[in-house]
């Protein structure tokens, strides 16, 4: 087999700007797949299958995580080793809750983590608004085989924003500018 050649880079010169193509050194470590060759998305979709028994473990323990995180907020205020703990849990079980089979969490979980991230002073957090995204998110993955849960999450969920974003455009009135990127519609489907 013949060695591939590199794609050179290449400029574009227009009236106004200049498109710039970078060579594709990707080419060089790919190769089509053949007849017979295993589909690498069915791979992937049979390991998830494989591991989607220890999904509720999984989602079980980073609600743990979130809990742990609220009670250190609550024990030493927040302080910034407490705050980032708060987010990352919130974070990543926003991240992780629709790949484990729990979509109707991500907007509580998407609430909590612009609570924490774009309050200006975190020690005026409210707790009790804390207190209300982490035992949502709990009750959520607690209740998901309910047959009405993505009803309940989805009016729990608008309410939960409702309260995040009133108390943060108030926390943020000497900044207004800033709330505009904050509050712009999520990329993800299902976190509206």
């Amino acid at each position: 087999m013949a060695a591939r050649k590199e794609d050179p880079q290449s400029v574009s010169t227009y009236a106004d700007h200049e498109v710039i193509t970078p060579p594709n050194k990707l080419r060089t470590v790919l190769a089509p797949a053949l007849p017979g060759d295993e589909d690498p998305v069915a791979r992937a979709e049979a390991a998830l299958d494989e591991l989607s028994g220890e999904f509720a473990d999984w989602m079980t323990s980073e609600c743990e995580r979130l809990e742990a995180a609220r009670q250190a907020v609550k024990r030493y205020g927040f302080i910034k080793k407490t705050h980032d703990e708060l987010f990352r849990a919130a974070h990543d079980i926003k991240g992780e809750a629709p790949t484990f089979g729990f979509p109707s969490v991500t907007g509580v979980a998407d609430s909590l983590c612009r609570l924490v991230e774009h309050t200006p002073d975190m020690t005026r957090i409210p707790i009790a608004l804390v207190d209300q995204h982490v035992d949502a998110v709990r009750a959520i993955v607690r209740e998901h085989d309910r047959p009405d849960l993505a009803a309940i999450a989805a009016r729990l969920t608008q309410r939960l924003r409702e309260v995040t974003e009133e108390f943060l455009q108030k926390e943020n009135a000497e900044r207004p500018d800033y709330l505009d990127g904050a509050f712009a519609p999520p990329l993800a489907p299902g976190l509206v």
